[in-house]
């Protein structure tokens, strides 16, 4: 027997199905971030420029400490955030990664070519100048810190412009800036890795090895992943390579595919929805009201649960987490920049603040627009639907907030403590330019437009 959809629903009330794409809440989640980002952000400068300054280091060097038995870890506030939450955000970025080369704008060549070509230009072009203007220096090493985007603040941005700015421009920056986290995971590993334990390196391969395993035959259970993923941190901590790439490596492994394909799942619910049989004056107002609907919603619910992948049931369930609460934390553990002493004189003496804001606000235009308009007009691939050369370079504007991912990257790339000042504050004033110039492109061209 079936049953119409409008028989489930009591007459006075109508009912608009919406069905939301993975990418609309991906993009709702992370331009809505990018306030609070902005506001973690605001507070962190306030606090170590304050009279109280001091409390702003004092605090987040507090130490931390975890021990069992012989085993102790013991981590300053700042480093707990930047080594072990910060691993949440790289797992979700593994997870987005994975997504998109399985089912999104990564998953065809011609599909992939245009972000993968727009992000290799924006990290090479900053990363050039960058160390064309530190070579021979001390300070060169810190080459990786204007190749990244901030996903979050760049597509916040475009969330204020709306309707203004087509949708397949949106898309277009998520996957470049998706690709270029990729690249900048990379350089993480292969370059900012100091020293290496043998030890526990291979301990973290054998980890690794066995979470694959367990991928390859179907293990979907979240809480294996958790614990394996735990261990895995632990290795990769003590092996020297940063242990954020330990997210990144699970991400790769957990499965794609549900439990139930498609077929059987819509069997399953067609089956239990004709379980419903309702008086013409309804069913009333509460499943409470009949045992046999309440049984029927549960069995719907579990084959809901059953054809939903891993991948996305995480991604799903993390996404928030990490929007609202990660990426903030650590915004305000590391964006308290001291502004004493800081004078154009300074910024223009400052090779660490001179490449990274020429880096930023010139080569990661300059790169992702050419190796863009080479990729099209070599025919590897094409622009988005009603987005043109103007809109790119708006994108390729934005590209320049590295914000998040920048600041990771100075922490890795300097020791001393004025140096990672001078790139705090060089990331700061080039994804501040970048966000005002282009926000502006974009509107003056779509206000042109009309």
């Amino acid at each position: 027997m079936r049953v119409s959809v409008k028989r489930l629903i009591p007459k006075r009330r109508e009912v608009t199905p919406q069905l939301v794409l993975p990418f609309h809440r991906f993009f709702k989640n992370e331009a809505s971030s990018s306030i609070l980002l902005i506001v973690a952000t605001v507070v962190a400068i306030v606090w170590a420029n304050s009279p109280a300054g001091e409390t702003y280091t004092h605090f987040w060097e507090t130490r931390l400490s975890i021990s069992l038995g012989d085993l102790s870890i013991s981590l300053s506030l700042r480093e707990w955030i930047n080594e072990a939450i910060m691993c949440f955000f790289f797992f979700v970025v593994g997870l987005e990664i994975k997504r998109e080369v399985l089912v999104g704008e990564l998953s065809t060549r011609k599909k992939a070519l245009l972000p993968v070509s727009a992000a290799l230009g924006g990290m090479i072009l900053p990363a050039l100048i960058y160390y064309s203007l530190n070579f021979g220096r001390e300070t060169s090493g810190g080459w990786g810190i204007p190749m990244a985007t901030d996903i979050a603040f760049a597509l916040g941005i475009l969330y204020i412009l709306g309707q203004r700015v087509p949708a397949g421009l949106r898309v277009f920056l998520s996957a470049f800036a998706i690709a270029d986290d990729m690249g900048a995971v990379l350089v993480i590993a292969l370059f900012y890795t100091e020293q290496i334990a043998v030890d526990y390196l291979l301990l973290s391969i054998l980890i690794l090895a066995v979470i694959g395993v367990a991928s390859y035959f179907w293990v979907r259970s979240t809480l294996f992943y958790t614990l394996m993923g735990i261990l895995l941190w632990f290795a990769v901590l003590g092996s020297g390579v940063h242990s954020t790439v330990a997210g990144i490596l699970v991400a790769f492994f957990i499965p794609a595919r549900g439990k139930y394909n498609t077929d059987r799942f819509l069997e399953e619910v067609g089956y239990y929805l004709s379980r419903f049989q309702c008086p013409p004056n309804g069913c009333g107002e509460s499943i409470l009201l009949n045992q046999e609907h309440l049984n029927a919603v549960q069995s719907i619910e579990v084959a809901c649960h059953h054809v939903e992948t891993p991948l996305q049931r995480l991604e799903h369930a993390l996404h928030p987490w990490v929007a609202f609460l990660v990426i903030p934390l650590f915004a305000l553990a590391n964006g308290g920049v001291s502004l004493e002493g800081v004078s154009l004189s300074r910024l223009i003496d400052s090779r660490v603040e001179m490449g990274i804001i020429l880096g930023l606000l010139v080569g990661k235009p300059v790169g992702i627009t050419f190796f863009t308009w080479l990729a099209v007009k070599t025919g590897l691939s094409e622009l988005p639907y009603k987005v043109r050369w103007g809109h790119i370079l708006g994108a390729a504007v934005l590209g320049g907030i590295g914000f998040t991912m920048s600041l990771f990257i100075a922490t890795l790339s300097f020791k001393e403590y004025n140096l990672v000042e001078e790139a705090k504050f060089g990331i700061l004033t080039a994804s501040l330019l970048s966000g005002i110039l282009g926000i502006s492109i974009l509107y003056l061209l779509s206000k042109n437009s009309r």
